[in-house]
């Protein structure tokens, strides 16, 4: 994220004494990732940011997955999904591997428990809802159809203004956008579906007293990932400004300019953000190909690399008509064999010029398990859908 903003009152150069009315100094914190050699913020705190009173263990709901074997295609009704209501603590694991896990909750509007993820970004698609993530950098506003980008260990909490739809992916690495859409000094070029002006930050410190915060900290040992709740002696909220490239961002899948082509176009023109081993796209209203033979849907492709997971989030998927997908649905197309567009889908679609579609598609470079989650709510007819039959049955198709 290597666009400079700079909030609330900071010196005039850094790592130089900075004292409020009083006289008193404010304590400098430099956030920054890859070890001072990527980007970063400076922090000026009136408490001291280190100031720990207590930690003790934070017991996360349940993190185990299970492996994709035998391999298929997998239909995962997120609508189905009971979650608690908690943003942060009511998440369900629906998929993933050693790289990215992906999960899902339906908030309440009771605000979050502040809140830390010290493996690495968070990229928060909100299906639904309105609301506020208030953080050290400051606040900033959601709506339906934002990304909420909140980089590695930002203290931070959700404020739902309603009910709020959350699919949250959560890396092992940083998210940012793709290096093809930007300079080598960091800048979005003129083919990038989107730019500086699509992406909201904080514009102004937001300082709140306490004293004895609790801090719920996602982090990594050898066992695994676990949880711990960090008392700190004051509130992590009392940063009075700060300046640099690292910050939480939100931005809106209306501001993405879907790129089209003569004939069909390959997945990473709908792309959006990046990680390591995963990129995300989004498939969104558009006008389609416009040869006179073209074939708008997907033609069948194999997945050598790649695990694809859509999330299906408005309009009408063309490809998947017929095969029990609807809106809050995830499919899972595993590496390994090749898959595309239900046959019926192919003739339907000739002849358009315009999809009415929107989708948040996960791709991974590992393959992907099932977290309980995404278990709870399997349609377990769905990987017989081209077919038209199945094991138990010769005339199988998923309920839709």
């Amino acid at each position: 994220m290597a666009h400079y903003r700079s909030v609330g009152a900071i010196p005039p150069k850094r790592h130089t004494q900075h004292r409020d009315d009083t006289g008193a100094l404010y304590y400098e914190e430099l956030m920054g990732e890859e070890g001072f050699s990527s980007d970063s913020s400076l922090l000026y705190h009136r408490g001291v940011p280190s100031a720990l009173v207590d930690s003790q263990v934070w017991e996360l709901a349940d993190q185990t997955r299970t492996p994709n074997h035998p391999l298929k295609a997998r239909h995962l009704k997120l609508h189905s999904l009971e979650t608690g209501t908690c943003p942060v603590e009511g998440r369900r694991l629906v998929l993933g591997n050693s790289d990215v896990r992906i999960a899902y909750v339906v908030t309440g509007t009771e605000p979050s428990p502040l809140y830390r993820n010290a493996i690495g970004d968070e990229c928060v698609y909100v299906e639904s809802g309105t609301g506020t993530v208030e953080s050290v950098f400051g606040v900033v506003p959601y709506r339906a159809g934002d990304y909420v980008v909140i980089p590695r260990a930002t203290t931070h909490r959700w404020v739902p203004a309603s009910e709020s739809r959350l699919y949250a992916i959560e890396a092992n690495s940083h998210i940012h956008p793709p290096k093809r859409y930007l300079s080598r000094f960091g800048q979005f070029l003129e083919h990038a579906p989107y730019c500086e002006r699509d992406l909201h930050g904080p514009s102004s410190p937001y300082v709140m007293e306490g004293e004895n915060v609790d801090v719920l900290v996602k982090h990594r040992t050898s066992s695994g990932i676990v949880g711990t709740r960090m008392t700190y002696a004051t509130h992590p909220f009392d940063v009075v400004g700060w300046d640099g490239c690292l910050y939480p961002y939100t931005f809106n899948v209306d501001d993405f300019m879907p790129i089209t082509g003569k004939i069909h176009q390959p997945p990473p023109v709908h792309q959006v953000f990046e990680g390591w081993n995963f990129v995300i796209c989004n498939f969104l209203p558009r006008k389609v190909d416009y040869h006179e033979l073209s074939v708008p849907v997907p033609y069948y492709h194999s997945n050598v690399d790649s695990d694809e997971v859509m999330f299906y989030v408005g309009g009408d998927y063309e490809a998947r008509k017929g095969s029990g997908i609807n809106l809050g649905s995830i499919s899972l197309h595993p590496g390994g064999y090749a898959h595309g567009p239900q046959p019926a889908a192919i003739e339907a679609s000739l002849g358009a010029d315009y999809f009415d579609e929107s989708a948040v598609m996960v791709d991974t470079f590992a393959p992907l398990e099932l977290g309980e989650g995404g278990l709870a709510v399997e349609d377990p007819a769905y990987a017989w859908t081209w077919a038209g039959r199945g094991p138990d049955d010769p005339a199988v198709f998923s309920n839709s």
